[in-house]
């Protein structure tokens, strides 16, 4: 760990011997960003040593592409003392047109043992689509990864932080047992997903702004709403791993901030009048519509009172709410808006029995 393997902004970090090891941390106890020199990083195991100095979400991009738009993120939440048992302590997000899509990995967390003062060891074993993460215990994989979600499969090693790291080791091709393929996905077989939908271009849709709706007056009906209409263009769009609707893979991070709106559409035919059980979670507001009637709305703004468990994630544990589908076809509208981190939805029927999904 010494200055002529890493590239970092001037003035950011220093090299020093630290409990007997020759290390790195923040000028002043600051956040740095240290990029390895002269190195593409595919398949192999990445080890490390970090003492947690600092507050924060210490940790590694790794296969980042060049211009650090896309790439994975392995990362500890860094906030004091934690118990084993909790869930938060290790997250991986993929990096999506330079944006952590944190908030839709709810799955990709696990808990640790963690040294508050001292090294904590830190191995990540990747091979293709997968990668196992080693904390301390170097038996026992603390978190798996069974699908890596970034389109880059090589890329650059950066770490960051306001941490001190030591003894960082690449293994090039050192897999271990770790097949490449995706692992197992239990979504894929569960029916009751729904996995097809239609989706618009998103529009801008400012803040504090609401949707504008064909609802009844006391004098006459509105005219003009901001639902879709003929006009409307639409594109297909496929559930991705653990029955994700992706929008930020589509649409990306708007450079200039601000508030996003987009449709999306499925019909979900009824062999009878029934009521069925929708699960729903959403980044980071919806409005839902069954057949042209305002059915529920809700947000999930992350760090609010009002922010859905688990912490503002995307999660089926968001919420639920009844679907009265009427006998043959019905149409399903969510309008989805984003402004913060990651931006997408899954949904899931309480049953299928009687139904078909588009």
């Amino acid at each position: 760990m010494n200055d002529k393997h890493w590239e970092y902004e001037p003035g950011t970090v220093e090299f020093f011997e630290n409990r007997g090891i020759q290390a790195v941390r923040g000028k002043d106890g600051g956040y740095f960003v240290l990029k390895l020199k002269d190195f593409i990083f595919e398949n192999g195991t990445i080890e490390f040593d970090v003492e947690l100095a600092g507050t924060g979400f210490p940790g590694i991009n790794f296969r980042m592409t060049e211009d650090l738009l896309e790439g994975e993120n392995f990362y500890i939440r860094s906030f004091g003392p934690v118990s084993p048992l909790s869930r938060t302590t290790l997250q991986y997000a993929s990096i999506i047109d330079s944006t952590t899509t944190w908030d839709l990995t709810d799955e990709y967390q696990a808990g640790a043992k963690i040294t508050q003062e001292g090294w904590n060891h830190v191995k990540l074993v990747v091979h293709g689509k997968q990668m196992k993460v080693y904390v301390n215990d170097m038996d026992k994989p603390a978190l798996h990864v069974p699908v890596l979600e970034s389109k880059s499969d090589k890329g650059l090693v950066l770490l960051t932080g306001n941490v001190i790291y030591a003894n960082f080791r690449i293994r090039p091709g050192a897999m271990e047992d770790l097949p490449a393929e995706p692992g197992y996905d239990p979504t894929t077989t569960d029916t009751r997903y729904i996995r097809n939908w239609m989706f618009s271009e998103p529009i801008d849709f400012e803040y504090g702004r609401d949707l504008v709706l064909q609802v009844p007056t006391m004098y006459d009906e509105i005219k003009k709403s901001d639902l879709p209409d003929d006009k409307t263009s639409w594109k297909p769009i496929k559930v991705e791993h653990r029955g994700l609707v992706n929008l930020s893979r589509e649409y990306g991070l708007k450079r200039e901030g601000g508030r996003r709106l987009v449709w999306l559409k499925t019909n979900i035919s009824s062999d009878k009048q029934q009521i069925r059980n929708l699960k729903l979670g959403f980044n980071d507001e919806v409005w839902v519509f069954l057949n042209g009637k305002l059915l529920y709305m809700d947000k999930n703004y992350f760090g609010t009172p009002g922010q859905k468990y688990p912490k503002g994630r995307c999660s089926l544990e968001n919420t639920s709410f009844d679907l009265p589908l009427a006998e043959g076809d019905n149409e399903l509208l969510i309008g989805v808006g984003h402004f913060f981190y990651g931006w997408g939805i899954m949904a899931r029927l309480d049953e299928t029995n009687g139904l078909t999904l588009d």
